[in-house]
């Protein structure tokens, strides 16, 4: 497999994992890492910037679904997104630490797009959970932890 192939399936992967969508990153990160055909620090920055433009895609979905959220076919009951929206105020802006975390943090990264959260912090919270998750996921491949 060429570099670019190994590095678009890295990203693919990454990128669909951090969104809605059912994906699988870390397996794919692992297996690049056993493999030791790429430098680590290629494989992390590929996974960490494709799992958090995954997330932007969620703050932009967030930001701009607000629209239609009164519409029969919105996605999402009132209930329920008042109860998010609740929950993320109340954890505020360092629940986005938590963006790494399965099944709560995509919903997490789209409400925060939804409650405005400034980009800026958004990305800079995003980037420290997903590539802490990555690099404790190496060590942990690495057996250095």
């Amino acid at each position: 497999m060429t570099d670019l192939a190994t590095y678009s399936g890295l990203f693919a992967a990454a990128f669909f994992a951090a969104t809605l969508l059912p994906a699988q990153s870390e397996a794919v990160l692992v297996g690049l890492i056993l493999a030791e055909r790429q430098p680590l620090l290629a494989l992390l920055a590929v996974a960490t910037f494709g799992n958090v433009l995954g997330s932007v895609a969620n703050w932009l979905i967030g930001r701009f679904i607000e629209h239609f959220r009164h519409r029969r076919w919105f996605p999402v009951s009132e209930n329920s997104l008042l109860r998010a929206e609740a929950w993320y105020r109340r954890y505020g802006l360092w629940s986005l630490l938590l963006a790494w975390m399965p099944v709560i943090g995509d919903p997490i990264t789209m409400i925060a797009g939804v409650l405005r959260t400034p980009f800026p912090v958004f990305l800079a919270l995003v980037t420290i959970a997903k590539l802490g998750r990555y690099l404790v996921l190496a060590a942990i491949t690495l057996g250095l932890m």
